[in-house]
């Protein structure tokens, strides 16, 4: 094996498939509060969801999970979904939708390199709904590494791009 390969530049997550216990109540979080178009219907059993016209970013399905209980935070597995949003108005304004609907959040963080909203999905699994800042701002050690770091986030300032 290769000992010196390095995966290529331009490689991309292109989505998650989560397993879900409710299907609708899935999409009424995803697509109805977060905004994401469903592209494609497998029955009443899964649903492909994305943003922009993508075939899918997000799969959901309950073929092995329908009526289970909520993801274990204890346990192995999916710690959390990221969801990057283009510009940090954006990310403003999904705060702003989810604090007026009073949706409950688990975390907010200044990551150095980006902005972070955390909150659970209605599966317990975690969500975070972030804004990356400009690479050229993106905090660095004396070695030129990244300095990346949680601490609190300015919900205020955030504010101010509405």
């Amino acid at each position: 094996m290769d000992k010196d390969y390095i995966i290529p530049a331009n490689t991309r997550i292109g989505h998650v498939h989560l397993k879900v216990a409710d299907l609708k109540r899935s999409l009424d979080f995803y697509c109805g509060l977060l905004g994401f178009e469903i592209t494609l219907m497998y029955g009443q059993e899964a649903a492909f969801i994305s943003a922009g016209g993508y075939h899918h970013h997000i799969g959901l399905n309950t073929w092995y999970s329908k009526g289970s209980p909520e993801a274990d935070k204890r346990s192995v597995g999916l710690f959390h979904t990221a969801i990057v949003y283009p510009a940090k108005k954006d990310l403003a304004l999904i705060y702003n939708r989810l604090n007026i609907t009073q949706y409950t959040f688990t975390g907010f963080a200044d990551h150095g390199v980006s902005l972070a909203l955390y909150l659970d999905d209605p599966d317990g699994n975690g969500v975070e709904l972030y804004w990356d800042k400009p690479k050229e701002e993106w905090p660095q050690k004396d070695d030129s590494s990244l300095e990346i770091y949680t601490r609190r986030l300015d919900l205020q300032d955030l504010m101010k791009e509405l």
